[in-house]
């Protein structure tokens, strides 16, 4: 029963995607866009990033908005640690593990501008560092993922609804 409704569930998600208004490349800049916030910037300002962003570089909005769920609350207290961790090898740092678990619980569970600049500086540059790598690595990745999916719903759809109309 279970996976039949996450069947469903992903069937849903999946269409939602797909048909969506506009060119298979206006549809993939907003869900890669959604995600480079996702990874760059943290899950409270979210938003306030994507959807500006989203008009300025003439991008899906449901797709930028979307994009972003790759970091929500719940996900985020798995992924930041490891990503400031990450991001403190990647500028040469000395932060614990422990100390970024503990930064980070207490950012999430306040989740405002405030409780994230009390990380430190050493931290949220951590923090800017991987998120940066992650969304290069990432958006790009979504952007073809996505406008594949697209092309070839769209061109399914076509030759379905060609050979119907031969069948008439």
């Amino acid at each position: 029963m279970k996976s039949s409704r996450l069947k469903n569930i992903w069937r849903a998600f999946y269409l939602k995607v797909v048909r969506g208004d506009g060119s298979p490349e206006y549809i993939a800049r907003g869900w890669s866009l959604g995600v480079f916030v996702g990874c760059v910037v943290p899950v409270f300002c979210q938003l306030y990033v994507a959807v500006p962003l989203s008009f300025l570089l003439k991008a899906s909005k449901f797709g930028a908005i979307a994009g972003t769920f790759i970091t929500t609350p719940p996900t985020a207290i798995v992924i930041y640690p490891i990503q400031i961790w990450l991001g403190d090898r990647l500028i040469g740092g000395n932060l614990t593990f422990a100390g970024i678990e503990d930064a980070t619980v207490q950012m999430l569970t306040h989740g405002n501008f405030k409780a994230f600049s009390a990380l430190g500086r050493e931290m949220i540059a951590a923090f800017f560092a991987a998120g940066l790598l992650w969304g290069v690595v990432m958006a790009p990745a979504v952007y073809f993922l996505v406008r594949l999916m697209v092309t070839r719903y769209r061109a399914f759809r076509e030759k379905r609804k060609k050979s119907r109309n031969m069948a008439k």
